[in-house]
């Protein structure tokens, strides 16, 4: 028997006195990241914003095994939010549609949520009403069959695990009416802990044929924005899951075998959230280094492909970065490849690397950054 199938579903008990203190921490760690974000002026600020909710697209979608193109995602966020940003890219439908319904969630967190609305979100994530080679009910509630029981599964074909079975079809109008009732109403309970129980109570429900772990972190997100009071994203939710995806798979799987006491549950969710926190000052570190190299004069008269180039540099590269692999990323000639490197070697922006090796590589000058001109 599954939680949705006891007698008093949903109403759901945990203990305040577990909990408590995971909640002061993390209520000292929220105040403490806004306070240092607002403190940052609002171009930074701007470019924290982009680079959460580029991490937070990228991972949320990472968890159901589908890997976004990052380029794309930042270059959609990025226009979507009016933030000038180098290096922009077009972005194919299904990155457009997951963007899109991040942004809804998170940009609109006061707006109520209609059925309706998450209608839009999921049709927006499959354009064509397929996922994979499968066609799907799109822009409504699944209409399975009792004989073909909607089940939430994790792992690669033929690695399934199947975690817990969801509600019957017939049953989603009523269970959704209320879960959306519920969402919408001012509640006496802390935000966080309600963003714990509408992250669970969605995935059990599980209501549509797709989409059903993205939409329940965008659900997610949209209640921790409501505790925040702000629609700027300075920490990622997902990307923390992803890394304990597992434990995440393992403890909706027990929490769905269990009792309506969801104590472990919630008591794992916050402090997930708050590991998530944690998590951002490394990334804020990031955005911080971009952004001072990105406000110096110099590098404002550098061409379309040396921003694109040093953008990747500045996230982090993967590997060798020579001549070849910028033509090719860059999609010039080798000879415009060298032009342009030899440019930002004039201006001391990039180095040899002192390695060698058949190929030569090259490397941002780290003594720009912390000196005068950067």
């Amino acid at each position: 028997m599954y939680i949705h199938q006891l007698k008093d579903w949903p109403h759901f008990q945990w203990d305040n006195g577990r909990i408590a203190q995971i909640l002061t921490d993390l209520r000292y760690r929220q105040g403490r990241l806004l306070g240092r974000m607002e403190g940052l002026g609002f171009n930074l600020q701007d470019e924290a914003t982009l680079e959460m909710l580029t991490l937070d697209v990228l991972k949320s979608s990472e968890i159901e095994g589908e890997i976004l193109n990052h380029d794309q995602v930042r270059s959609s966020i990025a226009r979507r939010l009016g933030i000038e940003v180098a290096g922009l890219i077009s972005a194919d439908r299904n990155v457009e549609g997951v963007v899109e319904m991040m942004l809804d969630a998170t940009q609109h967190y006061d707006r109520l949520l209609t059925k309706e609305r998450l209608f839009g979100w999921q049709a927006s994530m499959f354009p064509t009403g397929y996922s994979g080679m499968y066609k799907i009910v799109v822009g409504s509630w699944r209409n399975n069959a009792k004989d073909d029981p909607m089940q939430v599964i994790s792992g690669g074909m033929g690695r399934e695990k199947i975690h817990f079975q969801a509600p019957d079809s017939d049953k989603l109008n009523v269970e959704m009416n209320q879960f959306v009732d519920w969402f919408n109403t001012e509640l006496i309970i802390d935000p966080m802990i309600k963003a714990a129980i509408a992250h669970l109570w969605f995935v059990t429900i599980h209501p549509f044929d797709d989409g059903n772990g993205r939409i329940a972190r965008a659900i997610t997100d949209m209640q921790l924005a409501r505790a925040d009071e702000t629609s700027r994203r300075f920490y990622s939710m997902s990307a923390q899951i992803r890394i304990e995806r597992n434990v995440y798979y393992d403890m909706l799987e027990r929490t769905q075998k269990g009792t309506l006491d969801i104590t472990a549950w919630v008591e794992w969710f916050l402090q997930c959230l708050g590991r998530a926190l944690v998590a951002t000052d490394q990334a804020l570190a990031v955005v911080i280094r971009k952004a001072k190299f990105w406000d110096n004069p110099v590098t404002r008269k550098l061409n379309d492909r040396q921003q694109l180039m040093l953008n990747k540099l500045l996230d982090g590269f993967d590997g060798k970065f020579t001549s070849s692999k910028w033509a090719k990323i860059a999609k010039c000639s080798q000879d415009t490849a060298m032009r342009d490197i030899q440019d930002l070697m004039d201006q001391k922006i990039l180095i040899k690397e002192p390695t060698g090796g058949r190929s030569t590589s090259y490397i941002l000058n780290e003594a720009l950054f912390g000196s005068d001109q950067f």
